[in-house]
């Protein structure tokens, strides 16, 4: 399974301001990052990605690039629009990390799966668990902050982002059929 839509790759504040703009007039996204790998013993690279998918769209923000602009951090504390990412407490906090903001509306889905009885929390396999289709990991330890991305590293960024909004909409769609597993906020 790969994300179907449009790929943006977005290396400058300019780019950044008019894709958020497009973002806002959504009323939901998924979110996630990508960090260049570290093999060295208490070593840690800053994001370098993030990716910011809706249903037609995601959109590649080159952070090892262009910092992290006003823009995304305006669209990262929106209260407003609803963020839904996997273990997003983990990328809130790594973006944090690069510049300081106060978390808006998001929506963790590992912390809902588990109502489902889904043990494995893994997007991998939460996928899989939920509709049948795999999601290729191959590109996961790739070099993010690469001067340019392959095709694979966009393809499979797209897919993370994207696939939080289609696992998001599948939750709903149980809980509307009489599951007890979700709530708006998380």
């Amino acid at each position: 399974m790969s994300f179907p839509g449009r790929i943006v790759v977005i290396n400058g504040e300019e780019q950044a301001n008019r894709a958020v703009e497009y973002l806002f007039r959504q009323s939901i996204i998924g979110l996630d990052t990508e960090t260049r790998p570290n093999f060295k013993k208490g070593g840690m690279n800053q994001v370098a990605l993030l990716q910011v998918a809706t249903h037609e769209v995601c959109f590649l923000f080159r952070l090892c690039q262009m910092g992290m602009p006003d823009c995304l951090v305006k669209l990262l504390e929106d209260t407003t629009l609803l963020k839904v990412g996997l273990s997003w407490k983990d990328d809130i906090h790594q973006l944090y990390r690069m510049r300081q903001f106060t978390p808006g509306r998001f929506f963790e889905l590992q912390r809902y799966v588990q109502a489902i009885g889904i043990e494995d929390l893994s997007l991998q396999k939460l996928y899989a668990n939920v509709f049948g289709e795999k999601i290729s990991k191959s590109q996961q330890l790739s070099n993010w902050e690469a001067s340019s991305l392959s095709e694979a590293q966009k393809a499979y960024a797209a897919t993370d982002a994207w696939a939080c909004v289609k696992l998001y909409e599948k939750l709903k769609q149980l809980q509307h059929e009489g599951f007890e597993i979700i709530s708006e906020e998380g």
